[in-house]
């Protein structure tokens, strides 16, 4: 539900939405790792100026958080890395 929520706001934000790939770990039985990996200019769009737009997408995540009892953990890459 998270990576899929996280999915689509990628696409509405980047420039490049065909270049959108996230994928999700779950590391343990209360936490996932979900990585967004985008193309190098949409970066900075998706982190957002002093890391605005990441943040509002951690508090609307947490709410996920509540729902399905399970942390976490935001990462924002290029596909160059």
């Amino acid at each position: 539900m998270a990576d899929q929520f996280v999915y689509t706001f990628a696409t509405l934000i980047a420039a490049k939405p065909e270049a959108v790939k996230v994928e999700r770990k779950d590391v343990d039985d209360t936490f996932s790792e979900i990585t967004v990996i985008a193309d190098k200019s949409d970066t900075g769009k998706l982190i957002g100026k002093d890391g605005k737009m990441i943040s509002a997408l951690k508090s609307v995540i947490s709410g996920c958080k509540a729902k399905e009892n399970r942390a976490y953990r935001i990462v924002i890459k290029s596909h160059d890395e």
